[in-house]
């Protein structure tokens, strides 16, 4: 899924009473920027280019549900004051509380140029491997949002070739705008997923843990096994536990 504007500008009537300018608030009633926020833009200016684009991933370590990546443009010709003050919560997705991703989730999107969201499957993760299927999914979020004359950031590994300048940050969720916002399209996109499917698979408490490795998620493997959502190709003791509980129960007929 991408969502932009025609221009890759952010969205609007188009009429100068919706521009940035006019809508900023008094100055007593502006919030001020973090310096995280601050942080964060200055890595990204710092490369010399217009457009940056940063990926990042949520999912990668957990036992259910998807794997979702995110890419993030934006344009920092149209990023001035009044943006990173609205940005300003803005931080890797782990540093968030889920209250705060929820309010950034629709401010990243109104002011990134594009916004791009891949979702890879347990089953898919399985046959291809997590790795792989990770690369894969932060390469193609990027594409998706790429454009001419961009740097591409992807956090931590770097990617296939795009076509682009492209550099992978170690830690790039807390040293890049483009990489936290991403951070936080994906952990957000991917934990409303799986609150949504709780219901449909009862006993689990997805909603709860969201497909990590918990005590009571592993517990509930043990109790229940799994479910259409696990992936079982990862390593965990709960599945360990679970096969052995199988066995037990073969020997006992």
């Amino acid at each position: 899924m991408t969502l932009s504007s025609p221009t890759g500008r952010r969205t609007g009537s188009g009429s100068s009473s919706s521009s940035p300018a006019a809508q900023r608030k008094p100055a007593a009633q502006r919030k001020p920027a973090s310096r995280a926020a601050r942080r964060l833009f200055r890595f990204d200016r710092a490369l010399g280019v217009r457009f940056v684009a940063g990926a990042d991933e949520a999912g990668r370590g957990c036992l259910a549900g998807p794997l979702v990546a995110a890419a993030v443009l934006f344009d920092l010709e149209r990023i001035g004051p009044g943006e990173v003050r609205a940005l300003g919560a803005l931080n890797d997705s782990k540093q968030q509380t889920p209250e705060g991703r929820a309010e950034l989730f629709p401010v990243i999107l109104r002011i990134a140029a594009k916004v791009a969201i891949v979702s890879r499957c347990a089953p898919g993760i399985d046959a291809r491997g997590l790795h792989v299927t990770n690369l894969a999914a932060l390469r193609d979020a990027l594409s998706k949002v790429a454009c001419a004359g961009c740097v591409c950031l992807s956090d931590g590994f770097p990617v296939k070739p795009l076509g682009h300048d492209q550099r992978a940050v170690i830690d790039g969720d807390a040293k890049s705008a483009a990489i936290a916002a991403a951070s936080v399209i994906a952990k957000e996109t991917r934990d409303r997923y799986m609150r949504r499917v709780d219901a449909a698979h009862p006993g689990w408490e997805f909603a709860q843990h969201v497909g990590y490795s918990t005590p009571e998620h592993r517990e509930a493997i043990e109790r229940l096994g799994v479910s259409p959502l696990h992936r079982l190709s990862f390593q965990s003791m709960a599945y360990q536990q679970l096969e052995l509980a199988e066995t037990a129960l073969l020997i006992d007929h």
